[in-house]
């Protein structure tokens, strides 16, 4: 928490507005209104200043906030609360409620501020969590192409282990195209073509013209999100490799954890200096269980899920992989804990214990020793291809691009 002021300032921020209140330990308060645009919000720091405000507090709703942090913050400290802390505080919900609420909390040193990163970290993390986006809507697009081909009857994933890989792909790709498979399989990977009588049998199904139709519009999207997800990938891991090349390669000696991972957790994380244990860095990602007390009995629940989603998000990919890596003690963990709690919980509880690990790791600046294995080969920067810088220009074009694919095609019209 921060030490208590004589004059603070709380901001309810929108999307078109900021409402802020002024308040003194006096009691005195006044309240103005803002465009939420740049003569706007300049107008707000002069009055700020104006007024002599010791601290300026307000939510961390969405990215609203960050134009007024960066623009307010060298004058007059900024508190970017907790949006959920906040409101459990007030019961009540009005603009001006929410921002002589946010005020008073301020005054009184009640809010505890979130970590904020420097602006070029923030951009890091909007590029990764972009590309989070993408997959999870090209992963929708892939179901939508696999329930189609399921209603038609044809049961391609029996035959081939990825039906988006190069020969799933090159096989859809030529019967939208009119192609007999006679024709299509010649040019197939030479493992494809092994198969060359299950593909005949599963693809024996006539499939109809408004399949072909729906599923060529997929394709060409899931395509073009392809484009897309790897301009975003490799810009992230410039920047990633570019700045943190020893957290990477620390990271990426973890059983589990590759390229995408590894940036990932540094994005979200931050500076590991910021958090004095592991345990410290678990609760903040939302990693540990919520804590009951009862007639003088403490109880535990499930995790809190405070903190970033994105960051529990890879940490639980993670785990998969972890478990799925042949000799290495935390196969062996998730192995011995799922059979004591069920898969989903071990899970989590490997996911907490890699925290715990990659928290030590990267405090002490080492790599990952398995105490029961010898330590995998180490990537270093000079066995890694660093991606190709991505130009601002590009970067737009990408995220309008990816703006539209996001919210379309509608999958009600497909």
């Amino acid at each position: 928490m921060t030490s208590s002021v004589n004059i603070s300032a709380g901001l309810d921020v929108h999307n078109k507005f900021v409402l802020a209140t002024i308040l003194w330990s006096t009691g005195q308060l006044i309240q103005e209104r803002f465009e939420r645009t740049k003569d706007g919000l300049l107008s707000l720091k002069a009055w700020i200043i104006l007024q002599k405000c010791e601290v300026v507090a307000c939510e961390s709703t969405s990215d609203f906030w960050v134009p007024i942090y960066d623009l307010i913050n060298d004058s007059v400290p900024v508190i970017v609360g907790n949006a959920r802390d906040i409101k459990a505080l007030s019961h009540k919900k009005t603009d001006k409620v929410d921002s002589e609420m946010i005020a008073r909390l301020a005054l009184h040193g009640m809010i505890q501020p979130s970590r904020v990163f420097c602006g070029e970290h923030r951009e890091f993390r909007k590029i990764l969590r972009l590309r989070h986006r993408l997959v999870e809507k090209r992963t929708s697009f892939k179901y939508q192409v696999k329930g189609i081909l399921n209603a038609e009857m044809i049961r391609l994933s029996s035959v081939l282990s990825d039906v988006f890989g190069k020969s799933g792909m090159m096989l859809l790709t030529g019967i939208i195209n009119g192609m007999q498979l006679n024709d299509i399989i010649p040019t197939l990977p030479k493992r494809a073509q092994e198969k060359k009588d299950k593909i005949i049998e599963v693809l024996g199904n006539n499939i109809s013209k408004d399949a072909l139709f729906q599923i060529k519009v997929l394709l060409d999207v899931i395509r073009c999100l392809d484009e897309q997800e790897l301009l975003l990938k490799n810009s992230a891991l410039h920047f990633a490799y570019k700045n943190y090349p020893r957290e990477m390669g620390i990271l990426m000696s973890v059983p589990g954890i590759g390229e995408i991972g590894a940036a990932t957790l540094i994005a979200e994380i931050g500076d590991i200096n910021d958090f004095p244990s592991g345990d410290k860095l678990a609760g903040w990602l939302g990693m540990v269980p919520n804590v009951y007390q009862s007639a003088g009995k403490l109880r535990t629940g499930s995790i809190t899920k405070r903190g970033s989603v994105h960051a529990r998000w890879i940490l639980t990919q993670i785990a998969h992989a972890a478990a799925r890596c042949r000799h290495n003690s935390l196969r062996f963990y998730y192995e011995r804990k799922s059979g004591l709690i069920g898969k989903a919980k071990a899970t989590i509880a490997l996911a907490r214990k890699i925290v715990t690990i990659i928290w030590h790791l990267l405090k002490n600046n080492e790599y990952y020793d398995d105490p029961l294995f010898p330590r995998k080969k180490i990537q270093t920067m000079n066995k890694v291809m660093v991606p190709k810088e991505v130009s601002l220009e590009q970067l737009l074009e990408i995220i309008a691009k990816a703006d539209i694919l996001i919210k379309a095609p509608d999958p009600d019209i497909l």
